[in-house]
């Protein structure tokens, strides 16, 4: 009877939108064109590809089919295929947690951005004037506008992680939206998910494409296409681009957080969650595809216009240095003379050199930004030379902020639904006990808005799941094929498709994929111990930019305990289990003798 008044989604298409909606979100726009950048462009993607075949599917396929065979969240599907296991749906949980705390910090940023894109002169488009009003903020001209904007303005941040000048007023304003917002349409749980989906998982896509019709017609557009699609193809042979390509496709397809499994319980028995699981990873990673192509239309104009701005400023160092006539030189030729007249003029000349700049596009292109310095400075920096640019940068936030409002619809059903299997969130309604999760959220989610809270938040999105993420899914893997066993997973998918899975779903799961997750793991152990003492980027007002420094001794620890915190629920889990039972087995033994 439970099963039967379970909540189900309204139709096959609100599920396969809930996923996209869920899959697509910010790394596909700032993440996967990083990624692409550093490892050679068009070559990045032969491994990408064929990493989505080899891992991304295969796992994809196994988690829809769980949830849809439990119809239970990430704990009970797991204790239900072995009491013991438990804890790795707990795992989950405690992952997903982590994440919601710091993902919708992101979306309160974008809240903020979208509030101050209606001004007449976007704010990060220029330096404010300093107290003395005798010329701009010292700090803001050795950085620039929009890195002020993003490291003074949006996050007022401090020296280092161990300097907390308390909450930003404005930052926690803006979280308690992204929170209220996120409640709002997690409400009634499916019913009101279901209803969301339509408009967080289709809209995104209208704003790419009128981004990449714009793009396109920017002045050096081309120039950043050129780059995407120009291979290196020795980065193949480099094994942190497989690994990178691996790691991806993995967190790109949300696998591990236990938001799959969640959102394939609420399925028909009998849906057809294979063809959903093809489609919905190809739309990811053409997702992915498509919005590194207007990524780096983007990133070809900034980078030409940085390109073409140094030409100038050296064209007018040459003029007033050697009284040229204004049209002798043109930024067409400023190199060429460069040439002519230190070869003509070398004592003169060395007398400027030091002020010339090294002007190169290439250089401009290869400087590659990551996260949040992608997604909030870089396009900053682009929009504010558009014409129109409150407009586009209105468009762009406003995608942005409904990217990470999906993601959160699984975050937090990945949280919600397996709590309620539970017998003391029964006794709530879904609109009291969901309000209470966000609630408990927005709390702990608060220390991310202190002037230290990016310190944090770069902790949290580095350490938090990585390594609990690839140690679930690879426990998953090996209790799917040999703990439950392939057979018996396959006459269930067979009871719910009505045909068993072909040769190469088995292949996958029985033999590639848990190799390719160990060789992952063993790898990101390796590094994170030959890595030496963990750093981050600490903003140095007086530089005007960030500098690598090395974490105190209680970021270390926290590091260590985030890492083993999730990945500790499974033995723990089972460790308890077993002394339960072995309890209730002596229990038994008396009574039997008293008897």
């Amino acid at each position: 009877m439970e099963k039967d008044a379970r909540p189900s989604w309204d139709s096959p298409v609100q599920f396969l939108l809930a996923c996209v909606s869920y899959a697509v979100g910010l790394g596909n726009v700032w993440r996967f064109p990083y990624l692409c950048q550093m490892h050679g462009g068009g070559g990045f993607l032969i491994p990408y590809l064929i990493m989505l075949f080899l891992e991304g599917i295969p796992l994809f396929y196994m988690e829809l089919a769980i949830g849809q065979k439990m119809r239970q969240g990430s704990i009970g599907a797991w204790t239900a295929i072995s009491p013991y296991l438990g804890g790795l749906g707990l795992a989950s949980v405690v992952t997903s947690l982590y994440l919601c705390l710091y993902y919708n910090i992101i979306n309160a940023w974008s809240f903020w951005y979208l509030f101050h894109s209606f001004q007449s002169v976007l704010p990060w488009a220029e330096c404010p004037i300093n107290s003395n009003r005798t010329g701009p903020i010292e700090e803001c001209e050795k950085a620039t506008p929009t890195q002020y904007f993003f490291y003074r303005e949006t996050l007022d941040i401090s020296s280092s992680i161990e300097e907390n000048g308390g909450i930003h007023t404005g930052q926690a304003l803006c979280l308690l939206l992204a929170w209220v917002m996120t409640y709002l349409f997690v409400i009634r749980g499916v019913k009101s998910t279901g209803k969301v989906v339509y408009f967080t998982a289709t809209f995104p896509y209208v704003v790419l494409v009128v981004y990449l019709i714009r793009g396109m017609t920017l002045h050096g557009a081309v120039n950043g296409v050129k780059y995407m699609f120009t291979p290196k193809m020795e980065e193949l042979a480099n094994p942190n681009t497989w690994v990178n390509a691996a790691t991806q496709i993995f967190f790109s397809l949300g696998l591990g957080f236990g938001s799959l499994i969640a959102f394939a319980s609420y399925n028909n028995y009998h849906n057809n969650f294979e063809r959903q699981a093809i489609i919905v990873s190809l739309i990811n990673s053409g997702t992915s595809i498509f919005a590194s192509i207007v990524t780096f239309a983007i990133y070809g104009f900034k980078a030409t216009v940085n390109y073409e701005n140094c030409l100038e400023r050296t064209r007018l160092l040459l003029l007033n240095a050697f009284n040229i006539a204004e049209d002798s030189i043109t930024m067409d030729n400023v190199l060429e003379w460069i040439d002519k007249l230190n070869a003509t003029y070398p004592e003169q000349f060395t007398e400027i050199a030091i002020k010339l700049e090294n002007c190169d596009l290439q250089s401009e292109l290869d400087n590659a930004v990551e996260g949040t310095g992608l997604a909030f400075i870089l396009y900053s920096e682009a929009i504010k030379n558009m014409p129109l640019s409150q407009l586009w940068s209105v468009l762009y936030f406003f995608m942005l902020l409904l990217l990470g409002m999906g993601s959160m619809l699984g975050n937090v059903t990945a949280i919600i639904t397996p709590l309620q299997d539970f017998k003391f969130a029964s006794r709530c309604s879904s609109e009291v006990f969901n309000g209470l999760v966000c609630l408990f959220c927005l709390l702990l989610g608060l220390g991310f808005t202190t002037t230290s809270g990016n310190y944090w938040f770069a902790i949290f999105n580095e350490y938090a799941a990585t390594f609990s993420l690839l140690f679930i899914v690879l426990i998953e893997v090996i209790t799917v094929s040999y703990i439950y066993g392939i057979k018996r997973f396959e006459k269930d998918i067979e009871d719910m498709l009505g045909h068993s899975p072909n040769w190469y779903w088995k292949i996958m799961w029985a033999g590639t994929s848990p190799i390719l997750l160990i060789v992952i793991f063993i790898f990101y152990i390796v590094n994170y111990i030959q890595g030496g003492t963990p750093t981050y980027q600490a903003w140095n007002k007086e530089l005007g930019k960030s500098v690598v420094t090395e974490y105190p001794v209680f970021g270390q620890v926290f590091i260590g305990l985030l890492i083993v915190s999730a990945v500790s629920c499974v033995p723990l889990t089972a460790l308890y289990v077993f002394c339960r039972k072995r309890t209730h087995g002596r229990r038994q033994t008396v009574s039997t003798v008293s008897a």
